[in-house]
């Protein structure tokens, strides 16, 4: 199961991890349950500022993100430096990594940002399951 929360990327909570109260809301099956291929998916989320969003593309191969392009949405500048912060280190968080584990809570100090990647991630999981 994934450790994605809904109330946090649609409530405006930070994502905190499992301990913060984090709910897995679907489960990803085993790697032969998601096709390969290029998926896409944009993830709403709410900083101070009000509603942002990032737009997520990547590959999945077996399971895996081969590849990862993550684009912040932001209009509010502050929220632009949290998700210019979380872009330049989410690759090493995701890439090589089954999609079906990722728990991105806290990139390089942005964790409203991952909230919204968050949502991205399970909109992508549930194109690829076969």
């Amino acid at each position: 199961m994934l450790g994605l929360a809904t109330a946090g990327a649609l409530g405006g909570c930070a994502a905190g991890g499992p301990a913060a109260g984090r709910t897995p809301v679907i489960d990803a099956g085993g790697a032969a349950d998601l096709a390969d291929g290029d998926y896409s998916a944009n993830g709403p989320y709410f900083a101070p500022s009000g509603q942002e969003s990032v737009d997520v593309a990547l590959t999945l191969a077996g399971g895996v993100v081969t590849a990862l392009d993550v684009r912040g949405n932001a209009t509010d500048p502050e929220a632009r430096q949290y998700e210019a912060k979380f872009v330049s280190g989410v690759d090493a968080l995701v890439i090589g990594k089954p999609i079906a584990s990722l728990d991105v809570t806290n990139v390089a100090g942005s964790s409203l940002t991952s909230s919204g990647f968050d949502a991205a991630i399970a909109d992508i999981i549930d194109q690829a399951q076969r």
